[in-house]
């Protein structure tokens, strides 16, 4: 996601500092952030945040946090967060190595992973949201019970994420390579999951989960 950038941007999201934070100092108060402590989902590259807006809306038992790096485009979330009076979103602008420097061990209970950027060339392949490097992060934040819910239209992105998760020990579930054939109704579509679902590409969904700690 770019955006043309907004000099103004960063004060416009110091001013937000109640639902958005741009720094690492939120570290072990995540959950003080809320105003009820409840299970958290995050999302890691929440893009214009229709996704993680209208899933707020719809789970008011669940808090949210959308992870946006692109302070140009987290302007859009906060703009809709304040907009919609939504309380039970956090807005956090960190790169996702850095999600340890954040939440605690097993502070989290789900991950979504939306049209994450295919980083297509071999070379970039560390850079996929889906390589073990990430997933490691993953496996650290999230319960015992926590799960990955993973949805692309790039079909090279979902098969080497299936592998590069079977080889990390994860399970997985629910595999759909054609997820708007038969649409879930509580499937939120994202705005670039409309935008490329209307030009006729195949969404892809799975969910994974690690293997159980001690």
């Amino acid at each position: 996601m770019r955006m043309r950038n907004k000099p103004w941007a960063e004060d416009y999201l110091l001013a937000h500092d109640d639902i958005v934070s741009i720094d690492l100092a939120r570290k072990d108060h995540i959950i003080d952030w809320f105003e009820e402590k409840q299970p958290i989902h995050i999302e890691v590259g929440s893009g214009m945040g229709r996704f993680i807006t209208e899933m707020a809306k719809a789970n008011p038992h669940i808090n949210y946090i959308g992870i946006e790096r692109d302070k140009n485009v987290m302007i859009r979330i906060v703009e809709k967060t304040v907009d919609q009076n939504i309380k039970n979103l956090r807005l956090l602008t960190v790169d996702a190595e850095k999600l340890t420097d954040i939440f605690n061990p097993g502070e989290i209970d789900r991950i979504y992973l939306n049209f994450s950027d295919p980083w297509p060339k071999t070379r970039h392949a560390k850079r996929r949201l889906t390589h073990e490097n990430f997933l490691k992060v993953y496996e650290t934040i999230l319960n015992n019970d926590g799960e990955i819910h993973f949805k692309t239209d790039n079909q090279g992105l979902f098969e080497y994420s299936i592998e590069s998760m079977s080889h990390y020990g994860m399970k997985l579930k629910n595999i759909n390579l054609n997820l708007h054939e038969q649409e879930p109704a509580d499937n939120i579509r994202t705005e670039y999951e409309e935008k490329f679902s209307n030009k006729g590409f195949r969404i892809n969904r799975l969910e994974a989960k690690f293997r159980e700690r001690d």
